[in-house]
């Protein structure tokens, strides 16, 4: 199954047969004060090296969040949007919890977007899918809900499945258009969390057969060296069914860590990206 977003001059496609898709994750003022502090100050500037950061170092696809307190999330998320586009051909991945920032942002975005994201709550559906199905776009779904994040990867997959239906039968969104995040969760908070989630890749795999996202850097949270468990998490997931991440494009080691385990999988074939990539740093 692949699923396809595209800017108006770049198309991805995203699926187990192709190499896997990294989202950069970058274009997101959370944990950054100093990012936040300039674009209260109207200041973008930053947005230009983000991307290029981001672009020079693999990403496929570009998230852009802009939630920053006391600020005008739609406003400044169209804007943003507008502004990436004119740097970069990247597809983009429309991020937030506001569905007025996410409709202002779609109504900015050129092309077929990815939207971050929905949860199985009932009023969140009602809320974003048609959103999702006005614009044409794809979307990231995470099966919690109203009363839970749940551990057990039987309840995850009870809850995709319910959004995968919503999704096709009431909103006609197709399923290809649906990338389920299974959850990934800090192993620092419970060594058995990551067993859990790769579970969950497998068995949406299994049964509903779309392609999946999730945010990498969530794994390591709180743990020291937290680029090794990047590396060493992501190829995991890859051999479980993960098709995309929402990672940091800038970090070698785990970019690396994504491209040697698309040769190793077969989503390299006779190895012509992963070499044409060390001839490109050897260049540079």
């Amino acid at each position: 199954m692949h699923t396809v977003v595209r800017s108006a001059s770049r198309t991805v496609v995203i699926g187990p047969d192709q190499p896997f898709c990294v989202i950069g994750e970058r274009l997101n003022p959370t944990g950054r004060r100093i990012f936040q502090d300039q674009l209260r100050a109207g200041d973008l500037s930053r947005i230009e090296l983000d991307v290029a950061e981001q672009v020079a170092g693999g990403a496929m696809v570009l998230d852009v969040n802009m939630g920053v307190p006391l600020l005008d999330e739609a406003e400044l998320l169209s804007k943003v949007v507008r502004l990436v586009q004119g740097v970069t051909d990247l597809p983009l991945c429309i991020d937030s919890s506001v569905v007025e920032a996410l409709d202002a942002g779609l109504a900015a975005y050129e092309g077929k977007a990815l939207v971050n994201s929905v949860t199985a709550e009932d009023d969140r559906l009602q809320a974003i899918l048609p959103l999702v199905k006005r614009y044409g776009a794809a979307v990231v779904a995470l099966p919690n809900d109203e009363e839970e994040i749940p551990e057990d990867p039987a309840r995850r997959l009870e809850l995709a499945r319910k959004i995968v239906d919503v999704a096709t039968g009431k909103y006609g969104i197709p399923i290809e258009d649906i990338v389920i995040d299974p959850l990934a969760m800090p192993v620092g908070a419970d060594t058995s969390l990551v067993a859990k989630t790769l579970d969950t890749i497998a068995m949406i795999k299994d049964e509903l057969g779309v392609n999946m996202t999730l945010g990498a850097s969530n794994v390591s949270f709180g743990m020291p060296h937290r680029h090794a468990l990047g590396a060493a998490f992501l190829p995991m997931a890859m051999h479980a069914g993960l098709t995309s991440a929402i990672m940091d494009a800038r970090t070698p080691q785990i970019v690396d860590a994504v491209k040697a385990a698309d040769l190793l999988l077969g989503n390299d074939e006779w190895g012509a990206n992963w070499i044409s990539m060390f001839r490109a740093r050897q260049a540079g």
